[in-house]
């Protein structure tokens, strides 16, 4: 694939965010307000809805789920895989801070603060509950919102799009393994038979249909195509905030209890956050490689695929679980941390230069 090729333009042409990508936490944070307000009117509007699940699986959030992820997924070019070997060193900097690190100091961070330091503020019985929302967050790397940050970073767009497809193709068979041992070496108890469905409806369903989209849009034209995918991107965020009023409308009495939940659950993805994009960006400096490889391989290493997280967390552990309330503290604070970091990327570039020039 060239970088003239219609995926590259696809993906590498600057533009602002969408409003709903730009103003994501307010929405979230109108979300919360929302749905709270809703939970504590209509209770048993919402204990319906909690109780249509087949094999624990929640039928308006999965919908919901597919809404939000295949808009999303349509955006993955798994031809673009032969590029990996264009730049080695930052694919295995990206996948060595994505599976060899992310997940496993998270599981550390979640330990530390959510049964050490906040342990006497947060409820006892919810803190199994917490580490594995925190672990469910960090072993999903992210896939739709990375070329947004990719472009504001003007990264290689090639490089971005090869990684991202990389990076889902090893979820598919990692995901589950990933999480059952971090959960097992936590102490943390979980069917992994609704793990393996969770993997199944949530990722490799929703890839294959966006994939046969996908082709029959692209048989129509690269314009056509983009059209499209203007459209319906709305439709990924639309859905992401009907789940998140019914998530708070369950989560409702929990967080009016103890309001600075969020803000404690905040502090170990925030560390996560920051650890992960420093430590591939100084890898990467390291290794000598761009600066426009450097950007994404820091910011993929950094944020997630919450989309993924909150849906598995309320299929494994429910509405009004600690797990899927930690999974929405990850989308809450997603925007404004990512942001945070793209402008230190771009702020550090030519510290970043002079050092790579050097390897």
């Amino acid at each position: 694939m060239s970088a003239s090729s219609p995926a590259a333009r696809g993906i590498g042409n600057p533009h602002r965010m969408h409003v709903f990508e730009r103003l994501l936490t307010v929405w979230v944070a109108l979300c919360i307000v929302v749905g709270i307000a809703l939970g504590q009117w209509f209770p048993a509007l919402f204990q319906a809805l909690g109780r249509m699940e087949i094999a624990r699986v929640n039928l308006p959030v999965g919908l919901l789920i597919w809404v939000m992820i295949i808009p999303m997924l349509l955006k993955v070019d798994f031809g673009a895989l032969h590029q990996v070997r264009s730049h080695w060193r930052g694919i295995g900097v990206t996948l060595f801070v994505n599976w060899a690190v992310k997940p496993f100091s998270m599981a550390l961070l979640g330990w530390l603060f959510i049964r050490h330091v906040f342990a006497d503020s947060l409820p006892a019985g919810q803190h199994d509950s917490y580490i594995a929302g925190l672990i469910l967050l960090a072993a999903a790397p992210c896939t739709a919102m990375v070329f947004v940050w990719s472009r504001l970073t003007n990264g290689d767009p090639l490089f971005t799009l090869s990684q991202v497809a990389l990076n889902d193709t090893i979820m598919v068979f990692a995901f589950a393994p990933i999480v059952g041992l971090l959960l097992g070496i936590s102490s943390i108890s979980v069917p992994w038979e609704t793990l393996i469905i969770s993997v199944v409806l949530y990722i490799v369903v929703p890839v294959l249909i966006a994939q046969a989209l996908r082709r029959m849009l692209l048989a129509r034209g690269q314009a056509s195509f983009e059209r499209t995918l203007q459209r319906i991107g709305p439709w990924s965020m639309g859905a992401l905030l009907l789940t998140l009023v019914l998530l708070f409308a369950f989560q409702g009495e929990a967080i009016l209890r103890q309001p600075l939940v969020i803000a404690m659950l905040a502090v170990p993805i925030l560390i996560q956050v920051f650890l992960n994009s420093a430590l591939a960006y100084w890898l990467n400096r390291r290794a000598g490689e761009k600066h426009s490889v450097a950007c994404p391989s820091a910011l993929i290493g950094a944020s997630n695929f919450f989309e993924l997280a909150v849906a598995a967390a309320i299929s494994l552990f429910g509405f009004e679980s600690g797990a899927a309330l930690a999974t929405v503290v990850g989308v809450l604070i997603e925007v404004p941390v990512m942001l945070l970091v793209v402008r230190v990327v771009n702020a550090s570039k030519g510290w970043y230069e002079e050092g790579s020039a050097r390897a």
